[in-house]
C-alpha cells in the first residue's frame, strides 16, 4: 500500500482543465484594451487562416506559441501480427495525413 502522505497528495492532484476560447478571449481582452466580441472574431479568422494553410501548405506557425504541420502516415498491411504473445489477424488500413503540432522552444524553455 502507498504511504498516507502519497494517499494524500494523489487526492489533491486535479486534471488540469484546459482554457476555453471565451477564457481566452477574456484574457486577451482584459489585456488588449479590445472588446471581447472583437477577439473573438480574431480568434475565429486565425482558426481559418490556420486551417487553409496547413491544408495549403502543409505547415501553419503561430508566432511564439507552435508550429502545426501534417505527415503522411504510411499504409500497414493486413496480416498476422504478435501482439502480447498472442498471434492476432490485422486488417490492412490506408495512408492517411495526421496533423501535429509541436511547441515554439521558447515555450519550451519557460515551462
Amino acid at each position: 500500500m502507498a504511504p498516507k502522505a502519497m494517499k494524500v497528495s494523489m487526492k489533491g492532484m486535479k486534471a488540469a482543465v484546459a482554457m476555453t476560447k471565451t477564457g481566452l478571449a477574456e484574457a486577451i481582452a482584459g489585456e488588449t484594451e479590445l472588446k471581447k466580441s472583437d477577439v473573438v472574431k480574431v480568434l475565429g479568422s486565425l482558426a481559418g487562416v490556420a486551417s487553409t494553410q496547413v491544408k495549403k501548405n502543409g505547415k501553419f506557425v503561430v508566432p511564439g506559441v507552435c508550429m502545426v504541420k501534417t505527415r503522411v502516415k504510411p499504409a500497414t498491411k493486413a496480416g498476422k501480427r504478435e501482439m502480447f504473445g498472442k498471434t492476432v489477424v490485422v486488417k490492412a488500413k490506408p495512408a492517411k495525413t495526421i496533423v501535429k503540432a509541436f511547441p515554439v522552444a521558447a515555450l519550451k524553455k519557460a515551462v
